[in-house]
């Protein structure tokens, strides 16, 4: 079933965060239907920076081409601004398509962008965004391919305006819309009633961010059908190292921290080091099928 198939169901898809291939092939084989490449994500780990537009769009390509070589699990990408104007919005939907998104999100913030919960945003006109969403739709190859359209407008131009843009983009086009950082419960209940039946609806938990946490399940009971964990990852993976780095540094050894670790054993069964090592076995030799046949005939 692709993700457009499963956003028919009443139950919504959760699509937790990953990073690269590794996190991406843990989450996948938790169980999850679909998964969150986020561009902050990236960001934090590859440049270890602040999502404020510094990532580029071919190095999201590269990771979206490593996590799908990896796992064959849904993948909503975030796509940022596409990365300049509607024939960079062209390029960008075309080139992570063929790099193996399934769902790719874009957003109405100026260049440089920002992460959706930080503050002093700006964004480009609700015209311009709206053709950059049809220019989005008009250059996927496979209507498969579902186009998310984000809209900052809450923080920026208030909750009524942000309303009015997505309506816009669904006009033009947008598979599934997203109304980013809502501020209070009431106005997520106000999303789901204004959208929810013009297109699917994803939502955003950030554990700090603008948006008051709920679980997946209360947000599917308001109506959202896709609700996404995207930072979650990277900040338990930094408290993780940081108290590891401290340990090591204090102690000179990881024998105080080792129960919270894979061993070596373990890692290697995690992301699957004995299946690599018999399927190259399998491929050491190869017997020629001429001499097969004259042996065979003898």
């Amino acid at each position: 079933m692709d993700l457009r198939e499963r956003l028919k169901l009443r139950k919504p898809v959760v699509a937790p965060g990953v990073c690269d291939a590794l996190t991406a092939s843990i989450a996948a084989g938790t169980g999850f239907e679909a998964l969150y490449l986020s561009g902050a994500a990236i960001a934090y780990t590859r440049l270890g920076r602040p999502d404020i537009g510094l990532v580029s769009m071919s190095e999201v390509a590269s990771v979206i081409a490593l996590v799908r070589d990896r796992v064959p699990t849904p993948l909503i990408v975030d796509a940022d601004n596409g990365y300049g104007n509607a024939l960079n919005m062209q390029r960008t939907i075309r080139t992570f398509e063929r790099a193996g998104a399934d769902a790719i999100q874009i957003e109405d913030q100026t260049m440089p962008k920002r992460c959706g919960h930080l503050q002093e945003k700006s964004l480009i006109s609700a015209g311009e965004m709206a053709a950059k969403v049809k220019a989005a739709v008009d250059a996927r190859a496979s209507e498969a391919t579902l186009v998310i359209a984000r809209t900052d407008a809450v923080a920026v131009e208030g909750f009524e305006a942000a309303i009015e843009r997505a309506e816009l983009y669904a006009e033009a086009g947008a598979d599934i819309l997203f109304v980013e950082a809502p501020r209070s419960r009431e106005q997520l209940a106000a999303i789901t009633k204004a959208l929810g039946s013009r297109r699917p609806l994803l939502v955003n938990m950030v554990e700090g961010g603008d948006t008051p946490l709920a679980s997946a399940a209360e947000l599917g009971e308001l109506g959202f059908s896709i609700v996404i964990f995207p930072g979650g990852i990277v900040r338990a993976m930094a408290r993780t190292a940081q108290d590891y780095y401290r340990s090591l540094h204090q102690h000179g050894t990881n024998e105080p921290f080792k129960e919270r670790m894979f061993d070596f054993t373990a890692l290697n069964a995690l992301i699957g080091t004995p299946e690599m090592l018999d399927l190259g076995r399998a491929y050491e030799t190869y017997e020629p099928a001429a001499k097969t046949r004259k042996d065979d005939a003898a």
